[in-house]
């Protein structure tokens, strides 16, 4: 069977406009590859009757590993299968792709065949980019204990571009001297190969032609044909080795006088070929091939030197080793050895016919390979390939390393280290001093980890190298403006010129004078003096501005399963670099053929922020008995994997501000205060847990010592049944509180009471938060507008929604509109939140009501659109916030119709 792969840029309605695409990925990170499945032409012995009606799929793993296992749908055909189904994959450029083809029966499934894609010889052969890389692929499947060709498979790859300079190495030293014998391969050999047995065995003639469809041991990637001697163990000479769909093995053959013509042809698989392993052998004879399970010959015994002389370790310069014209051979081989040194206990030998073979005098053993330089190892994964191992480094690689490559690189390190430091000192010849050196004078101190100062024009600015932004605002005095709170009953304005003034709403007075003790008017404390009070709606536009000015280009893919939404959506948000996640977002619900134009989107979030912050997951726990707030579970540690979990959190909160959509569960007033770096109150206490409140404002009331209530600076804590001190100060558990440090005890108690059991889990929250969303943009916020941002408006004003509602083929005064409203009048506010999920896709209003809600193309207000017969049930458009009311006859037929569409819907369809 045949398969063809097209990798291509996803068809989706939404994607016509242009998208420019990524820069070079690094090689040791994950990139993100669109797969087409394009078609397939099944031509596998286990077909039943060619004629028959087959239904099929087509299944995609990367590097073996089951979270990144992609399937297509099912497809049903004769003779040909078309899916043209994009599939997206989370790959390094080392990555290795398996492609099965499953027929599909009522009680089981069969495998008709199967390939791979290297998608290092790939990127290879295409320059480093990968667009609309179209390959087609040769299935292999087993028949009777051999493998044979199994049909086509075309596929289609796209979307992933890296530096080729940056990739390993891919040639083995055994690849050169391959290529240097080229010319000598090409015309009649008869080499004589050794045995345990002595040196007159008798040598094995064949001759290799060129590619042959179908033929067993050859793997077909994008045309080339995969050939390699492989050593081993046995006593016959150069043989074909036998190649399974799974398997990468290499072979080298020599031709025989029966084909003068064919050569050699030559592919590195993704990983290095088994040393260890004896390969099948493959004699071939005038065009025909037989089967042969003699593997080849090992090398001679340390002790016999009968064989050929020995090498020293170390060669001088001018030593070489011809090789000997073995009779009836119609060429010489001639080998040099390698002239690095080897490894203490080892030794270099030559056999007579040149072919040079290694000696580990410390194991008494011999061998074919040359040792592996210092430092380095070989191990085997699960999957049974061998990988190497360099301790120097802390590196792993596929290609087995040489001496020459070892030296090569670490050359390569030296030039581009130095390259590099000229490079940073030529970028830095006109700065006034160096990145992140305060000043002498300067009162704010040296700025935070990972930003700079820069000047430019003779305007200062600051770049922030964690989240590569750069910004105007000093980064020690963003949003750290830290003021006294009025007294009850005062409020701060400001006059049309920007002038401050205090409102005294006690006794209906205003005022310039600051009321705060210590404060006088027009002045600040904590931070640069600013000329008004910038309100909610000015924040939140300069917020929208911050992320729309540091937005990526193109889009991030996520595709998930209603089913499998948390793991899903958690093994590709963990997987993506922070910074991609920035890129406008394209959700995919599997097994749904909606498009995503910001409807998907919303209810992803909607969704996804429901199951993260489910108590039952022991992640977080609501707040108190009457507060369905949520805070960090204490207990949270039971999880292994809590901290990561909580760092994916992060990130998706991040994700919900950043892309200005809303989530369905708030936190605490206080966590949104820790996201602020301000310093929770005794009174932020008392709404979330009022009985520790109590107690702590009976300590404040009373006289301890007239009580004989006898307190010490230290506080037991129970998880999970475990019960640990916690010492509020040095040597805590010995100091007494008294009338005299009773202040301090409460303001120490209070702090801990918000952090007792969560610092390792908050920090892990505010890390991934701060990947994607800098916490330096939300400093100008307070937590209840920080709460407004992210969890939205909850009540909904019916007034407001009818006067910024727009109608298409309907008029304001079309019946069915008044019926419509008559509807949604008598609603309670939860039918009301479900209408209006059921057509924008989310249960949360935008912070300006619904005259700021949100559409594929920026603000789009709710729309009711004439379409349909009055049998027909309301549909809704989410990406357009547009509900399709068909035109009902009568109120209650409408009222009918209307809530059986919101009760019962399920899903996205594409019309």
């Amino acid at each position: 069977m045949f398969v063809c792969v097209c990798l291509c840029q996803s068809c989706d309605v939404m994607a016509a406009a242009s998208v420019s695409r990524p820069a070079a990925a690094p090689t040791t990170e994950k990139s993100q590859l669109i797969l087409k499945v394009v078609s397939a032409k099944p031509q596998s012995p286990k077909l039943p009757n060619r004629h028959s009606r087959l239904s099929s799929f087509v299944e995609v793993t990367a590097d073996g590993l089951s979270s990144e296992t992609k399937k297509t749908g099912k497809r049903s055909g004769h003779v040909e299968l078309q899916w043209n189904e994009d599939l997206t994959l989370n790959v390094t450029p080392q990555s290795r792709l398996d492609l099965k083809l499953w027929s599909c029966h009522t009680l089981r499934k069969e495998l008709l065949g199967s390939a791979t894609i290297d998608l290092l010889d790939t990127l290879r052969s295409h320059d480093g980019k990968m667009e609309n890389v179209q390959l087609s692929l040769v299935l292999q499947t087993e028949n009777k204990g051999s493998v044979v060709a199994g049909g086509e498979l075309n596929v289609c790859l796209d979307g992933m571009a890296v530096d080729l300079g940056s990739l390993p190495n891919g040639r083995t030293a055994a690849d050169k001297m391959l290529q240097s014998d080229r010319p000598n391969l090409r015309r009649t050999q008869s080499e004589e190969t050794p045995s345990a047995t002595g040196p007159n065995s008798r040598s094995n003639r064949h001759s290799v032609g060129g590619p042959q469809t179908g033929s067993p041991g050859n793997s077909l990637t994008n045309g080339e044909l995969t050939e390699e001697q492989v050593p081993g163990s046995g006593s016959s000479g150069h043989r074909r080795s036998t190649k399974s769909h799974d398997e990468d093995k290499v072979e080298v053959t020599s031709n025989g006088p029966e084909n003068s013509r064919g050569g050699v042809a030559r592919q590195m698989p993704a990983p290095p070929s088994p040393s260890g392993r004896s390969p099948a052998a493959n004699s071939n004879s005038s065009g025909g091939s037989s089967v042969s399970s003699s593997p080849p010959p090992p090398p001679p015994p340390p002790g016999q030197d009968a064989l050929g002389p020995a090498v020293p370790a170390q060669p001088g310069p001018n030593s070489t080793s011809s090789g000997t014209e073995q009779p009836g051979g119609g060429g010489t081989t001639t080998t040099e050895p390698p002239t690095d040194s080897l490894p203490a206990g080892w030794e270099q030998r030559v056999l007579p016919h040149g072919r040079v073979y290694y000696v580990d005098h410390n194991t008494k053993t011999t061998t074919w390979e040359r040792p592996l330089p210092p430092g380095w190892e070989k191990r085997v994964d699960q999957q049974g390939r061998f990988y190497y191992v360099d301790h120097n480094t802390r590196t792993t690689t596929w290609q087995r390393p040489t001496a020459e490559s070892v030296r090569n690189y670490q050359q390569w390190q030296s030039q581009r280290s130095q390259l590099q430091g000229a490079m940073h000192q030529f970028s830095q010849r006109f700065l006034y001093q160096p990145s992140g050196a305060p000043v002498e004078n300067d009162p704010l101190g040296s700025l935070p980890p990972g930003w700079e100062k820069r000047q430019d024009n003779g305007r200062v600015y600051f770049v922030n190298h964690n989240t590569r932004t750069t910004q105007w605002d000093d980064p020690r005095t963003q949003g750290m403006i830290k003021e006294h709170p009025l007294p009850p009953g005062w409020e701060m304005k400001y006059t049309a010129e920007g002038v401050r003034y205090f409102v005294d709403h006690n006794s209906r007075t205003t005022t310039f004078k600051d009321p705060r003790p210590g404060f006088e008017s027009g002045s600040r404390q904590g931070g640069s003096p600013g000329a008004y009070d910038r309100s909610f709606r000015w924040k939140y536009h300069q917020f929208r501005f911050l992320c729309h000015s540091n937005a990526l280009p193109s889009h991030v893919k996520i595709s998930v399963s209603r089913q499998t939404l948390f793991e899903d959506s958690f093994q590709q948000i963990m997987n993506v670099k922070p910074y991609d996640l920035r890129r406008r977002l394209y959700i995919i619900m599997r097994g749904e053929e909606g498009l995503d134009y910001g409807g998907i989107a919303r209810e992803w979030f909607f969704l996804l922020s429901h199951e993260v912050l489910n108590p039952m997951y022991c992640l977080f726990e609501y707040a108190g008995k009457n507060n369905y707030c949520l805070q960090i579970n204490p207990a949270s540690s039971i999880n292994p994997d809590h901290l990561t979990y909580f760092r994916f959190i992060g990130r998706f909160i991040a994700m919900a501000l950043y892309h200005g959509k809303f989530i369905d569960t708030g936190f605490t007033l206080p966590f949104y205060k820790r996201m602020l770096d301000k310093k929770p109150t005794l009174k932020d206490l008392e709404s979330i847990d009022p009985e520790y409140y109590n107690s702590i404002m009976w300590v404040k009331e009373n006289n301890l010592e007239e009580c004989g209530v006898e307190l010490y600076f230290a506080q037991d804590m129970e998880i999970l049944g475990k019960v640990s001190t916690h010492q509020l100060k040095d040597d805590g558990e010995d100091e007494l509180v008294t009338e005299e440090n009773k202040e301090e005890y409460i303001s120490l108690l209070t702090d801990w009471r918000f952090t007792r059991g969560v610092e390792e889990q908050t920090k892990a929250f505010l890390d991934g938060f701060n990947e994607v969303v800098p916490l330096e943009w939300l400093r100008y916020f307070d937590e209840k507008e920080l709460e407004l941002m992210l969890c939205g408006m909850q009540e909904i004003d019916l007034s407001d929604w009818q006067r910024n509602t727009i109608y298409r083929h309907y008029t304001k005064n079309s019946k069915q509109i008044h019926w419509f409203w008559q509807v949604v009048k008598d609603m309670d506010n939860e039918k009301r939140i479900r209408l209006l999920q059921f057509v924008t896709g989310t249960c949360r209003l935008p912070v300006g009501g619904f005259a700021e809600l949100i559409g594929s193309n920026g603000p789009q207000k709710f729309c009711i659109d004439k379409v349909g017969k009055e049998t027909w049930l309301p549909r809704s458009h989410t990406c357009f916030n547009r509900l399709d009311l068909p035109p009902y006859r009568s109120l209650e037929q409408l009222r009918e119709k209307l809530l059986f569409a919101i009760e019962e819907t399920e899903g996205f369809g594409q019309e």
